[in-house]
């Protein structure tokens, strides 16, 4: 017979080594189902009903993702988004009763790594959090690129990998995060073409089928402040190229 001791001590260190996944939603009906749920597949779940309370929650650290709705007292998910990526660069899936596209190219702007509307089933988000989990555990490490070769140089276009500023014929553009990512996946190999699928498991890690027109939408964007620059080339059925010739330093 086992001690109780040693089934508590067993219990806890268990805990301990499942990965903590902390989920932000004002549905207190949500919660304890699908910690039932996780705990099925090695996740330990924890809730928060509140903003304040989730974001105190994840400077306490330990956590491996989050899932956020978008629907909350306090603040919406959109700017709880935006806080988390201030602090940390943790697996976020965000979660909404709304499905537009819209929506779902806000979370990607702002860094989400997917987005699951509502209702859904509970297997469909287990499979998301450990998609995303197994995505940054296998990503390498980033590497600070030499100074010597910081800025990428085009006609009239400017880019400085270093700074993440990007000049357009002199001027400084405003960028989000995400029209950065894109510009600098087509300015490291001018002329090649990269489809929707390379571009979203670039930028986020995306399933591609959901967002193939979240990535129209941010390249339209992104070549609308490039004008008057041609920078951006279209090629049907196939995806984007960068159009300009690079220059010497």
């Amino acid at each position: 017979m086992v001690p109780s001791g040693v089934k508590e001590a067993a219990a806890v260190g268990q805990c301990q080594s499942m990965n903590r996944i902390l989920l932000i939603d004002d549905d207190a009906q949500l919660g304890p189902p699908l910690t039932v749920y996780f705990a099925r597949f090695d996740l330990a779940l924890e809730c928060a009903l509140r903003p304040s309370e989730g974001l105190a929650r994840l400077r306490k650290g330990g956590l491996a993702a989050v899932i956020l709705d978008v629907m909350l007292p306090e603040m919406d998910g959109f700017a709880v988004c935006r806080a988390i990526r201030k602090e940390s660069d943790i697996p976020l899936l965000m979660l909404t009763a709304r499905g537009e596209v819209m929506d779902r190219v806000v979370g990607l702007e702002l860094g989400a790594d997917d987005y699951l509307p509502k209702p859904f089933e509970p297997r469909e988000l287990v499979a998301r959090v450990q998609t995303i989990l197994r995505r940054r555990a296998s990503a390498p490490p980033t590497a600070i690129a030499p100074q010597a070769g910081a800025k990428l140089l085009f006609d009239g276009l400017q880019i400085d990998t270093i700074t993440r500023s990007v000049g357009r014929q002199g001027e400084t553009l405003e960028l989000t995060g995400t029209e950065f990512e894109l510009l600098l996946l087509l300015a490291r190999e001018p002329g090649k073409v990269f489809g929707r699928d390379d571009i979203l498991n670039h930028l986020r890690g995306h399933e591609a089928e959901l967002y193939s027109r979240a990535v129209d939408i941010v390249v339209s964007r992104l070549r609308k402040k490039l004008e008057p620059l041609d920078c951006i080339k279209t090629l049907r059925n196939a995806g984007y190229a960068l159009a300009l010739a690079p220059q010497a330093p």
